[in-house]
C-alpha cells in the first residue's frame, strides 16, 4: 500500500511539472516571438508554432488526469447538483466509470494513431522531430485519465458517507451544506 501512495505523488508531482513546464514554455515562446518579430523585425522564432502546438498537445492531454484525480474537469452538473446525497452518490460512480471507460477505450485508438504516425514516419516541417513524439502524449493522458475516474469511482464504492468529484476533492455539495449548518451554529 506505501508503495501506491509513493507512486501516486510522484506521478502527481511529475503531471505537475509537465503541466506546468507545458504553459511556462508556451508563454515564453509566444512571448518571444512577439518581440522579435515586433521590436527587432527578425523571424528568428520561425519554430514558435511548433513549440507551442507540441506544449498544447502535451498540456491538453496531461491535464485530464490531473483534472480528473482533483475533481476540476468540465462536467454538466445540473440534476447532479439537485439530486440528494444517494442519487449523487450512485451519478458520481456512475459517471466516473463510463468517463473511465470511455477514456481508456480512446487510450486504445489513439495508441494506433500514434503507431500509424510512426509507421509513416512523418517530421515536424520546422524542427524536424518526428511526429509521433508529439502524438504520443495523447493516449498516455487518455489513459491516466482513465485509471484517476476508476480512482474516483472506486473511492465512491469505498466511502460510505461521502461523495467524492475526485480523489483529492470532496463534493462541494457536501461542504457547502457543512459551512451553512456551522455559520447556523455559531
Amino acid at each position: 500500500m506505501k508503495f501506491f501512495r509513493a507512486l501516486d505523488r510522484l506521478m502527481m508531482k511529475l503531471e505537475e511539472y509537465i503541466l506546468s513546464f507545458s504553459i511556462i514554455l508556451i508563454s515564453v515562446v509566444i512571448i518571444a516571438n512577439i518581440i522579435a518579430r515586433e521590436v527587432f523585425n527578425s523571424s528568428i522564432f520561425y519554430w514558435n508554432l511548433e513549440v507551442s502546438k507540441f506544449a498544447i498537445v502535451i498540456a491538453t492531454f496531461m491535464g485530464i488526469g490531473y483534472a480528473a484525480r482533483k475533481g476540476r474537469h468540465i462536467s454538466m452538473s445540473a440534476f447532479y447538483d439537485f439530486a440528494p446525497f444517494m442519487g449523487r452518490k450512485v451519478l458520481s460512480i456512475l459517471i466516473n466509470g463510463v468517463s473511465a471507460v470511455i477514456l481508456l477505450g480512446l487510450a486504445y485508438l489513439s495508441l494506433g494513431y500514434v503507431q500509424a504516425e510512426f509507421a509513416k514516419g512523418t517530421v515536424t516541417p520546422a524542427l524536424q522531430i518526428p511526429q509521433y513524439l508529439m502524438v504520443i502524449f495523447i493516449p498516455i493522458g487518455f489513459f491516466l485519465g482513465g485509471i484517476q475516474f476508476l480512482r474516483n469511482m472506486w473511492i465512491n464504492i469505498r466511502v460510505k458517507n461521502k461523495v467524492y468529484l475526485g480523489i483529492d476533492a470532496e463534493d462541494y455539495n457536501d461542504q457547502e451544506k457543512r459551512d451553512i449548518s456551522h455559520e447556523l451554529h455559531m
